[in-house]
């Protein structure tokens, strides 16, 4: 192994830990809860994929729910995908804001990395969503929630990065 194979290892983090069910995965942002039902994007709102529910933030941060592998990352970064213990997680920040082509958008994550929970994904500027005319919620699904016994929704009120906010059950 070469000196840059050995740095290029180096850019990796740490393994991610072995995910147990039943899993709790938690809130991705601080801010309030939105019901699946109440999210302003019907593909959400209708369950189409995955059992998801969504936080109106309250700051444009955007955290891990779950120690996992970052497996997408938008060109534009307004959506992050992890595979954690064979759970799809999508995370899609803000609506429509794909229009947006990255502005206001910034990674804090590579494809590939092993992330832990609560670590930053991503950041956005909610007065540039705000701007161009998109919702601001954070949508957080289990796009694969047909694979498991049981995906059930905890969130309610306000809520702290890390909080519970989906309990995944095989």
């Amino acid at each position: 192994m070469g000196l840059f194979d050995f740095l290029k290892g180096k850019e990796q983090s740490a393994p991610a830990a072995e995910v147990t069910f039943p899993a709790t995965l938690g809130a991705s942002a601080k801010g309030a809860f939105v019901p699946m039902e109440q999210i302003p994007d019907e593909v959400f709102s209708a369950g189409i994929l995955g059992v998801c529910c969504g936080i109106d933030p309250a700051d444009g941060k955007v955290y891990s729910p779950v120690d996992g592998k970052v497996t997408q990352l938008t060109d534009t970064l307004h959506a992050v995908g992890l595979e954690a213990g064979g759970m799809e997680v999508l995370i899609h920040v803000g609506v429509d804001t794909v229009e947006m082509n990255g502005d206001g958008f910034t990674n804090a994550v590579k494809l590939n990395q092993n992330v832990r929970k609560g670590d930053l994904l991503l950041t956005m500027s909610l007065e540039k969503v705000r701007a161009a005319g998109h919702p601001t919620t954070i949508i957080m699904a289990v796009t694969n929630s047909d694979d498991f016994a049981s995906v059930e929704v905890l969130g309610s009120g306000q809520l702290q990065p890390g909080d519970d906010l989906i309990r995944v059950s095989k």
